[in-house]
């Protein structure tokens, strides 16, 4: 089984949807997908990741199934005045300091991610993953998958950056804490996992690869910024 996750385009989140720039790479992306053999499609309901998916859907006569649990990560945690914050934008000198972080079992745990209702979303995005998988004959059991019925489907799913750290922690039994602060995706770009059965009966997800953008490099389309932030500390770019 192979499963592709795709953020979605350059995005203007003031209106959920696309910038121009956003629009191109999704047309460009289509042409990608529509090389694929595709056996089932998912997204977000958010209007930046629809519209990300739009141009294939359009091309192939598809439909994709939207699935609540695919929007952005929607926990929080709180900040110590009360208020409410996204729980994956921390800085270095914080969470390298914290051990539990770094452990899956622990991570949930933490004085700042059991402030919010980071548990509750969590679980909800596991379980809708784990639901789907389950639905094509990969059972989770531990931290492995029952092969019920072994295939060589692709599932493709569009959704976005935080929600897709979390899925790959899930899906390769590490903390989010490590995806959200260790990975970058950007905006149009594939990820792809694939089983392993190396014991029958017994598959394990490995990573082919990690936001590629090669749809946008072969056709000179820069890629997007959002979501990184700076490379050196004495830069104009995004602290």
């Amino acid at each position: 089984m192979k499963l592709i996750f795709i953020r979605h385009g350059d995005p203007d989140y003031s209106i959920d949807s696309l910038t121009e720039k956003g629009w191109r790479e999704a047309n460009l992306l289509s042409d990608r997908v529509m090389k694929w053999d595709v056996t089932d499609i998912f997204c977000s309901p958010l209007g930046r990741a629809r519209d990300t998916a739009k141009p294939f859907l359009e091309k192939s006569g598809r439909s994709a199934e939207i699935r609540d649990w695919l929007r952005e990560f929607p926990g929080y945690v709180l900040k110590e005045d009360g208020t409410k914050r996204i729980p994956w934008d921390l800085l270095p000198s914080h969470f390298t300091g914290i051990d539990d972080y770094f452990s899956s079992e622990k991570w949930l745990e933490t004085e700042l991610m059991s402030s919010g209702d980071v548990k509750e979303k969590f679980l909800a995005v596991t379980d809708g993953i784990d639901g789907i998988l389950a639905s094509h004959g990969y059972k989770r059991e531990g931290r492995y998958y029952r092969t019920e019925s072994e295939n060589r489907d692709t599932l493709v799913f569009f959704c976005h950056l935080g929600v897709m750290c979390v899925i790959l922690s899930h899906l390769l039994n590490i903390p989010p804490v490590v995806t959200w602060q260790g990975c970058f995706v950007a905006p149009s770009s594939v990820t792809i996992l694939h089983t392993e059965e190396r014991e029958e009966g017994i598959a394990y997800f490995r990573s082919a690869c990690i936001g590629d953008v090669s749809h946008l490099n072969a056709a000179g389309e820069p890629v997007s910024f959002s979501g990184r932030f700076c490379e050196t500390f004495h830069s104009d770019e995004r602290h």
